[in-house]
């Protein structure tokens, strides 16, 4: 086994080789949880992935598993290992913001399932991620925290609405996290910061304690530096639950032992006809291209398919999305629990929840609630949310067709790569459209991964793979002979060509 007791090695190295490590006796979960809060410390004032770090308590759970390790005691095989957090999750005695203003000083009196699950497998919280306001964005700029910076250049998107959660990981500050996926909220991050994302099948993980942003969309998934890793966690966190009334009941797919064989000999795998073109960047279809070539040659069979409904997705999910954060948001009313604004005995009760929502909800928190509200009116009902659910049947539709043909449909993850802050940011519409080739399968319920594709002008292009309902292992299988087809040429995992943060970084990785 690789040495990895320095401080650099102990950063970039997998879940599964820190487990290893932990399990020979060369390293302590203390160590390592230690060696992470000591990296955010000095790089995330450059990065801003985190809103919240529970030092303490991370270290103390770190020292509970090395005395369970110590006892003899069997874990689990990520036990030990570090977590970050996206702070849409609640996490008993922690605040839990979704980012935004309205919610800062919230400490929630709960742990949602996930976390839960995560903890009791013997994993430690490092904190909470930064993320768009309630998850609503794609480049993580929304935060009332301020924008998560993109580790591979400081001055682009880390992508969102999960920027935190992929930055923390590109930055090296976790070597695993969670997030959300509305509309690609796992995958687009993960695409634009050289890492992996999975966005399980709708009701496959648990949304029991997560804050509610669009309902019949929202989706639980793990994040990470190797497709293994990945579905490790993919493995912990999935499963039925009966909190959640949404939560398939039926066992996780077997996505590790997917992860582990990525045998793609005789898979027939789909290239959406519909999702390239003009609109995609050069570099990012070459690299799209390059990694079909590769799985081509480990033995998958390639078709093209087409998808005619995918092309008024972004239309028919920027309707139903609003409508559902319309709805979700009205709780965040002053009267339960929240940011409280002009509550001094002389405002109406009407004036003290205009003034707090005013106040507390961001610009595009603010955009959606009114964009929503106004589809879900009397007399532009059937019109407009009444038709984006037509569409919404029609791409399930498709879908069920495309999997007659194929057994995984890939596409590029994003249309380019991570464009820099503030230069989409007085323009929705092409903000939106950077969720152009995520939201299908939001919008069908079913599995879809992003995976390292390579680089276009030093930036990270990421393969998106998408699968039928609950069968989640069909993605790690595709993104693991991926992985290990393109390391071949790049001599190792992709990010261990991202530029250095700081001197201290360059001189730990000599």
């Amino acid at each position: 086994m690789t040495d990895i007791t320095t401080t650099g090695d102990i950063l970039r190295a997998d879940a599964t080789e820190l487990v290893a490590a932990m399990e020979a006796g060369d390293l302590s979960s203390e160590q390592i949880t230690a060696a992470c809060l000591d990296r955010i410390e000095a790089v995330d004032p450059q990065v801003n992935a985190f809103i919240t770090v529970d030092a303490d308590r991370a270290l103390e759970q770190a020292r509970g598993i090395d005395a369970r390790r110590a006892a003899g005691e069997k874990l689990g095989p990520l036990a030990g290992v570090p977590l970050a957090v996206k702070d849409m999750f609640c996490y008993k005695g922690m605040r839990t913001t979704a980012a935004s203003r309205i919610l800062e000083h919230w400490i929630s009196p709960y742990t949602s399932t996930v976390v839960e699950r995560c903890i009791d497998a013997g994993m430690v919280i490092l904190g909470k991620t930064n993320l768009d306001e309630f998850a609503m964005g794609s480049s993580t700029e929304t935060s009332a925290f301020g924008p998560t910076r993109n580790p591979w250049a400081t001055d682009r998107i880390p992508g969102g609405s999960g920027g935190g959660s992929a930055a923390a990981l590109a930055a090296f500050e976790a070597p695993l996290a969670l997030g959300t996926d509305t509309g690609g909220s796992i995958r687009m991050p993960a695409s634009v910061t050289g890492t992996v994302g999975v966005k399980p099948t709708y009701g496959g993980t648990s949304r029991y304690g997560v804050i509610a942003m669009a309902s019949s969309l929202d989706q639980p998934g793990p994040c990470g530096r190797s497709v293994l890793d990945t579905a490790l966690l993919h493995e912990v966190i999935g499963g039925h639950d009966p909190m959640d009334q949404t939560s398939v009941p039926a066992d996780v797919p077997p996505v590790v032992e997917a992860a582990r064989r990525g045998d793609v000999t005789g898979l027939r795998i789909g290239v959406v006809k519909e999702l390239s073109g003009p609109g995609y960047a050069a570099g990012v279809l070459d690299r799209f291209n390059e990694a079909v070539a590769a799985l081509s040659a480990a033995g998958a069979e390639v078709v093209e398919v087409s998808c005619p409904s995918f092309e008024h997705a972004l239309a028919a999910y920027y309707l139903i999305q609003p409508s559902e954060v319309s709805s979700n948001l009205a709780r965040y009313d002053a009267m339960r629990y929240g940011l409280r604004v002009d509550d001094d005995g002389h405002h109406s009760a009407e004036q003290v929840m205009t003034a707090s929502r005013g106040a507390g909800f961001g610009a595009e928190a603010k955009r959606r609630i009114i964009i929503g509200t106004y589809a879900l009116s009397s007399g532009y009902y059937d019109a407009y949310y009444g038709s984006a659910q037509k569409v919404r049947t029609l791409i399930s539709r498709d879908l069920g067709e495309a999997w007659k043909t194929c057994d995984v449909l890939v596409s590029a993850t994003t249309p380019t790569t991570a464009f820099r802050i503030g230069e989409r940011a007085d323009d929705p519409l092409a903000m939106y459209a950077a969720d152009l080739c995520t939201i299908p399968a939001n919008m069908g319920g079913i599995a879809s991964g992003s995976f390292p594709a390579g680089l276009s002008d030093g930036l990270p292009v990421g393969f998106q793979v998408m699968a039928p309902v609950m069968r989640d292992d069909r993605v790690y299988q595709v993104g693991a002979a991926l992985e290990r087809e393109l390391e071949k040429g790049w001599g190792g995992p992709l990010l261990t060509r991202i530029p250095a943060l700081d001197e201290s970084e360059k001189e730990g990785a000599r």
